[in-house]
């Protein structure tokens, strides 16, 4: 698999459905933050994961506390499944209704996990 860019955006963020473990080894293997969405029927999960990057990558407490905030956000306006996971490094959201969504908020959790909250910030603002 290709490394992804930083900032990653959405169209290039990779669909890892039935792919996820050759996905992450590989994103480990490039010392990269791994991001992925996989398709579960007819809703998108998606998944972002500093721990693959190695112990060199450190996230930052304000952007923990930016990412778990939006993940509340989405879970209360029902654009994700109340089983989402949120940090404090690996974040999961299941239940995304689109590609599209999935993909944008994939793009601005990898943003995120890099130091950059501009993008998640316009993903999921504070009175969506």
């Amino acid at each position: 698999m290709q490394r992804v860019p930083v900032p990653c955006p959405g169209h290039l963020i990779p669909d890892a459905t039935d792919r996820f473990d050759a996905a992450y080894r590989a994103a480990k293997a490039q010392r990269a933050v791994y991001v992925g969405i996989e398709r579960e029927g007819e809703r998108w999960t998606v998944k972002a994961d500093a721990l693959s990057a190695g112990p060199a990558h450190i996230v930052q407490d304000s952007v923990n506390l930016a990412m778990r905030a939006a993940i509340v956000r989405l879970v209360r306006a029902r654009e994700a499944g109340s089983d989402a996971f949120a940090g404090p490094v690996y974040f999961m959201l299941h239940g995304v209704p689109s590609e599209g969504r999935a993909r944008e908020l994939t793009a601005a959790f990898h943003a995120a996990l890099y130091g950059d909250l501009g993008p998640l910030h316009r993903a999921v603002p504070a009175c969506r």
